[in-house]
Parts: C-alpha cells; sequence; structure tokens
C-alpha cells in the first residue's frame, strides 16, 4: 500500500525525518518496504507564465513564447500542442539539471532559445509528453514546491492481520502510538438533509451483511472535475483517478479505511435487497467480466436481479457515469467469512475485497457516509436526503486478558505495569487494571485481537522491540557419548563421495514395471492414491531408481555417471514384529546402493580408455565397508548378468548384491553399455570391529611366488580359506598375482600365481625356513585341491 508523506503528516506529524519514521514502522511490524521521493531530483525549474505565443519563422511546428519568470521574461522555442497565452508550465531556465539532461542557451532554427518550458517526461514525472504539464503556482516560485515533488511517498508491506492499517488514518494510528505524537483526525460533522429522499434497503442475509447504511443525494453534476488536490492524493497512493463520484469514493476509503459505492439512484429498479446468490444468477460487473454467482456467494440486488458483488464489485447496471444526476451512497459491512475466497473464485481482485475479506471497522459506516456526502457536495453539489442506518448483526467483541507476569515471560524482560498501561493509551485501547492483569475491548477496526498473545505482541512492539535486550541462549555443554564400535550412514556416504560418487535422492514410489525387472517382485505394495500413474508402487529395491538415473544422465550425453543413494525398500513380511524397520506386516530396511558407467577413469592422456567393469566397483564396495571383509559368491538375481554377480556377504550373512546389468534390461533401457551396481543392507555395515593395536615386526621380510594349476572350477575364495586357516605362523599373507589359461596349461586346468609374504616378529628368517612354509602351502594345496606345481 502506497501513502504520501504529506497525506500521513496532515493526521499525526512526529518530530521525525521520513526516514527515521519509515524505520520506527518497520520496526513495530509495519513494514515500509519503499520510502521513495515523488519525483526525481532536478534543479532550476520555476513556474513560467505564457504570456505571447508567436509562429516560429522558420519551422511549422515551432512557436516563440513570452514566458514570465519572476522579474524577468524570456524568449523560449517550444514545440508543444497545447501552449497557450495564459497557461502557467515549468520552466526550466539556462543551467537547470533535468534527468539525463542540462538545459542552454541555444538557436532552434535561427531563433535564441534562453530556457525550455517542459512536459511530465521532461522532469521525469510520467511518460508523457503530448504537450506542456500544465500547473499553478506564483510566477518565479520553484516548481518543485509548487508541484508537491519534495513529498515522499511510504510504501507499505502489511501482513494480512493488520487490516485495520490499509488507511491513511489507521497508519496514523500507529504513528500516533509508536511515536506519542497527538493523533488529528479529519474532523466528520453531519451533514443536514435539504429533502426526505431515501431508498429502501433490506437485510436477507445478516450473516453476511451486518450493516447496511446508505443516503440518496440529488441534483448532482457527475461532469465536475475532480479537484487537483484529490486527484494528486489518489495519484500518489496508486489510484487512477476515474471521475470525480467514483474518485470521492476511493478517497474515503484510503482516507478511512471505508470502502463506499456509489449507484445511479434513476438505475435502481426497486429495493436494494442483500441476500445469497441463486444458481444461474449472473451480473456484468464493472470490470466488464460477467460472472455467474451460486448459494455461497452474497449479492447486491434489487427487482432486476443482481447488481453487484457484495464487498467485491458493484455491477454495470447501476454504475455512476455522467450523465448521473441522482446516486445513492453506499456504506456496508459485511462478514469477512462471507467474503473471503470469493473475488480469487472469478481469477481478480478488488479494493474492496482486499479488505472486507479481512475485516473492516463496523462502527464508521456512518463516518464514511457523512464525510463522502461533504466532499460530493463540495465538488458536484446537490441535495442530500437524510443518511439512513440499517443494523441486522454486528461482531460482538468479548474483552481479552492479559496477565502482567504472563506478559513479561512471554516478551523476556520485567515490562512494568505502568508502562502496559501508556501503551494501551497510545493503542486507544480500553483498558482496566485488577490484580496484577489487564482486561482490554478490543476496538471496532482491531479484529486482530482476540487471545492473550495478541495483546503481548502489541505491547512488544509498542514499548520497542529494540529495547529488549538480547540474552543467547545457554545451554550445558556435554560431551557426546561416540561408540567406538558402529559408524554412521554418513561415513558410508563419504566413502563413496571420495570414490567419486555422486549421492541422488529418488522417489520410493516406483513403476510396476521396475520392481518385475530388477527385484521378479510382481506383487508390491501399491499406493491407494498416486501423485502419477507411473509411480504406483512401492519400491522393494533402489536398483530401478539408479537405472533410471543413469539412463537419463546417458540421454543427457553425460559420458561418465557414477551415483549412489541411501534410503529404504518396502517388503511384506507377515512375520514381521513391530518396531523401527518395521510396522504392520510390513518391512523398511534401510539400504545403500550404487551404480558406476561409462569410462573407468575421468577423460584423461596416460592410460588407454576403458569400460567399468565388475571388479573396478568390487574394490570400491571393499574400500567402502573396510575394515569389515566381504565374501563375494557367485549367485543369481533377476537384475544382473547371469555370469556377471555375485552374492555379497560380510561375517557369514548375506547383506546383498552385485553385478553387472543384465542384458535384456541393457537393451530395453537403451543403454550402450551395460552399468555396475551393487545394493547392500545398510545396518551390517554400521558395526564395527573395535581396532586392535599389532606390533609391527622390524624384522626382513621373505617373498616366496608359488605358481600351481587348479581344476577350473576351483574358486579362489575358497583357495583363500584353506590358506587362512592352515598357514604357518611365519606367513604373513598370501595375495593372488595371476590367473592363465592357455598356451602350456591344459585345457582343463588353469594357472594361479601366489605371492607370499613371511615374517617373524623377533628373528631374521632363513632360506631354509621360508622354503619349509613354502613346502607346506604347496602342500596343503595339493591335498585340499589336488593342485601341481605348475613346470
Amino acid at each position: 500500500m502506497n501513502i504520501p508523506e504529506s497525506w500521513l503528516r496532515s493526521f499525526c506529524d512526529p518530530k521525525l525525518s521520513g526516514r527515521a519514521l519509515s524505520d520506527r514502522l518497520t520496526m513495530s511490524g509495519l513494514e515500509v518496504e519503499q520510502y521513495e521521493p515523488v519525483g526525481p531530483p532536478f534543479s532550476g525549474v520555476v513556474v513560467g507564465e505564457v504570456l505571447s505565443v508567436e509562429k516560429h519563422p522558420n519551422a511549422d511546428k515551432l512557436t516563440v513564447c513570452s514566458v514570465k519568470a519572476g522579474r524577468e521574461t524570456l524568449q523560449v522555442v517550444c514545440g508543444a500542442p497545447n501552449v497557450r497565452a495564459g497557461m502557467k508550465a515549468p520552466l526550466a531556465l539556462v543551467g537547470a539539471k533535468l534527468p539525463g539532461l542540462e538545459i542552454k542557451s541555444t538557436e532552434l532554427r535561427g531563433v535564441r532559445s534562453e530556457g525550455m518550458l517542459c512536459s511530465a517526461r521532461e522532469l521525469g514525472l510520467s511518460s508523457d509528453h503530448s504537450g506542456l504539464l500544465e500547473m499553478e503556482g506564483r510566477t518565479g516560485s520553484d516548481a518543485r514546491a509548487a508541484l508537491g515533488l519534495d513529498d515522499h511517498i511510504l510504501t507499505l508491506k502489511l501482513t494480512p492481520n493488520r487490516a485495520d492499517c490499509l488507511s491513511v488514518l489507521g497508519v496514523a494510528r500507529e504513528v500516533s502510538a509508536l511515536t506519542g505524537t497527538k493523533l488529528k483526525p479529519v474532523e466528520i460533522k453531519p451533514v443536514a438533509a435539504s429533502s426526505k429522499a431515501k431508498h429502501p434497503v433490506k437485510l436477507a442475509a445478516p450473516e453476511g451483511c451486518g450493516r447496511f447504511a446508505g443516503r440518496v443525494i440529488r441534483g448532482v453534476n457527475a461532469r465536475a472535475p475532480t479537484p487537483a488536490w484529490m486527484r494528486e492524493r489518489l495519484e500518489r497512493s496508486g489510484q487512477r483517478s476515474i471521475s470525480a463520484l467514483v474518485d470521492i469514493t476511493n478517497y474515503v476509503m484510503l482516507e478511512l479505511g471505508r470502502p463506499l459505492h456509489v449507484y445511479d439512484l434513476d438505475k435502481l429498479r426497486g429495493p436494494i435487497v442483500v441476500r445469497w446468490g441463486r444458481k444461474g444468477e449472473k451480473v456484468l460487473l464493472l470490470n466488464e467480466q460477467e460472472v455467474e454467482v451460486d448459494e455461497s456467494v452474497l449479492c447486491i440486488t434489487d427487482d432486476s436481479g443482481v447488481i453487484g458483488l457484495g464487498g467485491i464489485m458493484g455491477g454495470e447496471s447501476t454504475k455512476a457515469d455522467e450523465g448521473t444526476q441522482n446516486v445513492f451512497l453506499e456504506s456496508a459491512f459485511f462478514w469477512p467469512d462471507a467474503i473471503q475466497g470469493r473475488a480469487r473464485r472469478y481469477n481478480f481482485s478488488s479494493d474492496a475485497s482486499h479488505r472486507f475479506e479481512r475485516g473492516v471497522d463496523f462502527n464508521n459506516n456512518l463516518d464514511g457516509i457523512e464525510r463522502a456526502t461533504r466532499l460530493v457536495l463540495e465538488i458536484c453539489g446537490g441535495e442530500p436526503g437524510p443518511a439512513v442506518d440499517t443494523v441486522a448483526r454486528l461482531p460482538k467483541r468479548k474483552p481479552v486478558e492479559m496477565r502482567v507476569a504472563r506478559a513479561q515471560k512471554v516478551i523476556g524482560m520485567p515490562v512494568p505495569a505502568k508502562d502496559i498501561a501508556v501503551v494501551f493509551d497510545r493503542l486507544q485501547f480500553r483498558a482496566s487494571f485488577r490484580r496484577d492483569s489487564f482486561t482490554v475491548e478490543p476496538p471496532s477496526y482491531r479484529f486482530d485481537i482476540s487471545i492473550e498473545e495478541d495483546l503481548i505482541e502489541e505491547v512488544a512492539r509498542v514499548y520497542g522491540f529494540e529495547c529488549i535486550a538480547a540474552h543467547p541462549p545457554r545451554v550445558a555443554a556435554t560431551m557426546l557419548k561416540t561408540e567406538e564400535g558402529r559408524r554412521s550412514l554418513h561415513t558410508l556416504r563419504e566413502r563413496l563421495a571420495a570414490a567419486d560418487y555422486r549421492e541422488v535422492i529418488t522417489f520410493s514410489f516406483v513403476e510396476p514395471a521396475w520392481e518385475v525387472d530388477f527385484a521378479g517382485e510382481a506383487n508390491p505394495i501399491r499406493l491407494l492414491n498416486p501423485i502419477i500413474s507411473q509411480q504406483s508402487v512401492m519400491r522393494t529395491t533402489l536398483l530401478g531408481s539408479l537405472v533410471d538415473v543413469v539412463r537419463k544422465n546417458h540421454k543427457r550425453q553425460l559420458p561418465r555417471v557414477r551415483v549412489f543413494e541411501v534410503g529404504r525398500a518396502y517388503l511384506r513380511d507377515p512375520g514381521a514384529q513391530d518396531g523401527p524397520l518395521s510396522v504392520g506386516g510390513l518391512r523398511q530396511p534401510l539400504r545403500i546402493a550404487a551404480a558406476a558407467y561409462g569410462p573407468a577413469l575421468g577423460e584423461q592422456w596416460d592410460a588407454p580408455p576403458r569400460a567399468v567393469d565388475f571388479y573396478d566397483v568390487k574394490a570400491d564396495l571393499e574400500a567402502m565397508i573396510a575394515p569389515l571383509e566381504a565374501r563375494f559368491e557367485p549367485a543369481q538375481h533377476p537384475a544382473f548378468h547371469p555370469g556377471r554377480c555375485a552374492e555379497v556377504r560380510v561375517g557369514g550373512q548375506k547383506i546383498g548384491w552385485i553385478g553387472e546389468l543384465h542384458p535384456q534390461w541393457q537393451q530395453k533401457y537403451e543403454l550402450p553399455q551395460a552399468p555396475v551396481l551393487f545394493e547392500l543392507d545398510a545396518g551390517p555395515l554400521q558395526d564395527v570391529p573395535l581396532p586392535r593395536p599389532d606390533v609391527p615386526s622390524d624384522q626382513p621380510i621373505v617373498l616366496r611366488d608359488i605358481s600351481m594349476l587348479f581344476g577350473l572350477d576351483a574358486p579362489v575364495q575358497a583357495i583363500f580359506d584353506a590358506l587362512e586357516a592352515e598357514k604357518p605362523p611365519i606367513v604373513r599373507s598370501v595375495t593372488l598375482l595371476s590367473v592363465f589359461r592357455g598356451a602350456g596349461v591344459p585345457a582343463d586346468r588353469k594357472s594361479l600365481a601366489f605371492r607370499v609374504v613371511m615374517q617373524d616378529t623377533e628373528r631374521t628368517l632363513t632360506d631354509a625356513e621360508a622354503d619349509v612354509a613354502r613346502d607346506k602351502l604347496v602342500a596343503l594345496l595339493g591335498r585340499k585341491f589336488s593342485a601341481t606345481l605348475r613346470t
């Protein structure tokens, strides 16, 4: 809402600068978004009076004007079509500085010009340059002062609960309360009736319209111009000047917060009846929009039907126009519940609906009528009839009690009761004090005062939020217990991120086809009301979501994708007990899954490019779960390649799967290369063994390499298990160096080469001791796997 500072100060003029006043309002909860001057800065412009106008000797569209600028008369060349002798307009003297322009003495087509007569655009006031800006004022006086351009506009950003501040009077009340400056509201005296003319009004819906005041004024001059002072205030408040009668109603609304409406009395057919609409009824509104009403819309009607929407907008059929001679002024109170949402239903808003749906003072109906009547008589003339006030049902404001001790506790400082009493007095709240509590009667214009906390807020903001001491919270710092045997999921996330994976978050709702393809689940948990038809089931695996992420990134031409997700799967389990991860026969295990697609390494120059494979992702998995050790056993899974899939076990417990995407799904989901994925239960990965100290040996190590022939079906993991179980004490580790099948190796055999690291903690090993240990390992492998040394 825009409020001219000069208009505001005519109601309450504190000894504060405009900027300081804006800050005070903002600190009290009425945010001033902008405090800007009415016009841009310019200097050297005076009120000039055109004495004579003569045709330019060398140009058809120019004139040579004699302009009086105080004591001197200047010759000015002008091209404005509306220039005429006797008019007054802004005159920029030589040396004047306008927005983007400095005036100099110059010749125009051979005629000297000692200045420039200005339009509104030259002064930066508007885009209108159709002619000179006509103005009033003493000749030679400063044009800024004459135009009132030293005024400023306060742009308020009001919260919905402060409808009382949607007027100059309402904001002035706030300024008076905040500064202690006396409020000087406009004096409103009843206008004596000069006729007995009345128009009947009936309130058939008192739950929608509780009060309706009106007055007939006959013999008005609807063509009378709106006074410049009123037009200026309206325009600076953001209102367009329309006609004198409409401008008066808008002016009273901005001044007092009282929406009014003016009817052409001769267009009314019978008495005005305020009732709920009837299905099928239509009305053409003032914004030229035809709307259909129903039983939930409050309507203003006469014998012809609906002539307006109550509290929202009047109708085209009864509007006052330039031919209007007799008018009927309306000043009604509409209940907020009857107005809220109705204008938005028809995709528009109005100043009246904006106010009524928040709450309008139900005690100033007659004040609005009397103020508007006085202005109509002064501007348009006419004979007023008596003001008729019809009251059906008004809000009952219940007293609100506020305990001083409670207010002090909520505010956070001991505000004395006498200071609270001063606050209520400044706010014009009728308050009584008894037994350490105030009982307050909310004014008719404050719909936001209904509970104790509302009064506490009023005390705090008027007393001054800046006066409340800032006490940072003090919390006793205690060291949290850290479980060494358990790590957080964040640790696992960090390890995958360090391995160049990016975390993604996807929906738990997935396509049914994903469940069949990637989990072999034909009966997942179905949603009763899915957000979209494709995402209609709860996922039992995270693999489908990751394949979809890979597919979308590939379509966007991203060649290398590394993603992971930590999320829940949703499984049917009739035997599941209710707990943190299960409820009602359903389990919701937390899982961690990852997918790798594209080149194994980013684009670089020192290694030949190759696609990511099973062993790259297996290494990332092992690095993530360390110090836990995983076993990988060949298995079958519906999502993975039958020969490139493994079951992942930790501590003998199956925790998940790893593998390359099945060729069938690779083709179906249009991927030129198969991504490698894994999915693990997150719970078992969080438990880790406590670290154990191990004293390193300072003795030299001894290396022995063994190359042996095994059967093709001998699993390497079983070989390592046997070596780990029966290796000699001096053997520190055994690692696989190579797997070979080809020339020199029988077709039914494979060659495995191992490196054996031996070390004693107290002495240097001899070659003989190392050879004995090596021979024991060879014998062990020969006995258990029928392996023979390769010659």
